[in-house]
């Protein structure tokens, strides 16, 4: 009965105490939502993207939690000190940050994306076999929307440490197709006919930027052509332009009757082989 009237009298004495820290985190509620539409009404001046501004939100509420938490401890437990709480804090966040190295890693690497310009909301990027349009740039992970309609979510981690195409960064892009003619065809009069009719195409991009025909190989059937030249950057763009060059150049050589030839094979064999339906010598020479 003694104990129990002692924790009786000392959870009574300490009232006040949990009545001021819970003030103190209503307090702290109060002003974490008020930082929260300060900043955003700072920030709607800006041009920084909405993830980053979510980012800055995020960072200034976990500040003002932060401290009004540890105020609140120090109230309710006067034999606390800030020092030992911050140290209590660096112990507890070496052993939390060894559990979850990988979300730690994913949200360090998301800041860093973040604060990135070049790639952006609706880029095109290609990374570790994922291509697709960036649909989201979260702290954790980021959601690529490929060609095909198939959401994929990527730890941020996997962008940052591996080797990131980001093919929509300029608004052109160049393509290349490969063309091949006849060996009997005239290399310089084939060379013209390709790049009139790689210039009349509506999708090629001719602002300074030249198309080039360049004979390549001596392929097994036909002197190769490169043909390159420029055009958007989104890969829709680059389809509909590969489509409308290749239909182009197509026509422009069977107008002109320059050959696009298919591989030709010749076998070759040691003895020669009857024909059908002819007999073979032995049979003859007994018929006779």
């Amino acid at each position: 009965m003694d104990q129990l009237r002692s924790i009786a009298r000392s959870s009574i004495e300490i009232l006040p105490q949990i009545a001021v820290a819970l003030l103190v985190i209503l307090v702290t509620w109060g002003l974490a939502g008020l930082g929260r539409y300060v900043l955003g009404k700072v920030m709607a001046r800006t041009r920084l993207r909405e993830s980053l501004k979510s980012l800055f939100s995020l960072l200034v509420s976990i500040a003002i939690w932060t401290l009004g938490i540890m105020i609140a401890a120090v109230i309710l437990f006067p034999g606390l000190t800030p020092g030992s709480i911050l140290a209590g804090l660096g112990i507890g966040s070496v052993a939390i940050g060894f559990a979850f190295k990988d979300v730690f890693e994913n949200f360090l690497a998301g800041i860093i994306i973040l604060f990135r310009r070049e790639m952006r909301i609706g880029d095109h990027i290609a990374c570790e076999g994922i291509e697709g349009k960036v649909a989201q740039i979260a702290i954790r992970e980021s959601h690529i929307r490929q060609t095909d309609g198939q959401l994929v979510i990527v730890p941020n981690s996997i962008l940052f440490k591996n080797p990131l195409i980001v093919r929509t960064d300029q608004d052109v892009r160049r393509v290349t197709v490969i063309c091949g003619v006849a060996y009997d065809v005239d290399v310089d009069e084939a060379r013209s006919v390709i790049e009139s009719a790689v210039e009349t195409c509506e999708t090629v991009v001719r602002d300074g930027r030249p198309v080039q025909i360049f004979a390549q190989e001596f392929a097994s059937s036909s002197i190769n052509f490169e043909v390159t030249w420029w055009t958007g950057s989104t890969p829709v763009d680059v389809r509909r332009s590969r489509d409308e060059v290749v239909s182009a150049v197509k026509r422009a050589l069977d107008d002109a009757g320059i050959e696009i030839p298919f591989p030709y094979r010749t076998l070759t064999f040691k003895e020669p082989l009857p024909l059908r339906g002819e007999a073979a010598p032995e049979t003859s020479a007994a018929g006779a």
